[in-house]
């Protein structure tokens, strides 16, 4: 890849876009041989890790929504990788495994996803390590309020039609 020369204050937003960018690419050159997308091979390993476990689970898990780990869940079921099973506890839920041949899939990919992730905080003392996931929480706690107090106001539009009328 070419080194650019980059600003010392890049946005934190363009910041994020790359490394997620490129975790993508990492993980679609690894898990592309398996036709896995990386939300498939990112949903597999978090099945197989903690299932059974509820859709909601496992969006919570993955930090998605519940139509996304639906659509990911459906195609991983399709393939035969999952199934779905009633919850003894609940019998409206339905409860996510891994079957027999998503678990051997799971077996192979995971060294990867290993891999990734010590690759991610490579360098990191424990306290930089500690530091950079509060960050990271707070970044989502600010977007999660950011996006609370944007569906409260009125579309800008509605608003100005509104003022003009």
């Amino acid at each position: 890849m070419l080194k650019q020369m980059l600003p010392q204050q890049e946005h934190v937003g363009a910041l994020l876009a790359a490394v997620r960018r490129r975790i993508r690419q990492v993980v679609h050159a690894e898990a592309g041989g398996h036709r896995l997308s990386p939300q498939q091979f990112w949903s597999l390993l978090g099945i197989d890790e903690a299932g059974p476990l509820s859709l909601g689970r496992l969006a919570e898990r993955l930090r998605i929504d519940q139509p996304t780990a639906s659509r990911v869940v459906a195609s991983l079921t399709k393939r035969r990788l999952v199934r779905m099973t009633e919850d003894p506890g609940d019998r409206r839920r339905l409860l996510i495994a891994t079957t027999p041949e998503g678990a051997q899939l799971a077996a192979r990919v995971r060294p990867v996803a290993r891999e990734l992730r010590e690759a991610l905080v490579a360098g990191f003392s424990p306290t930089e390590l500690a530091a950079l996931r509060g960050a990271l929480q707070k970044i989502v706690g600010n977007l999660d309020r950011f996006e609370a107090r944007r569906a409260r106001r009125p579309a800008r539009a509605t608003q100005a039609r509104e003022e003009h009328a």
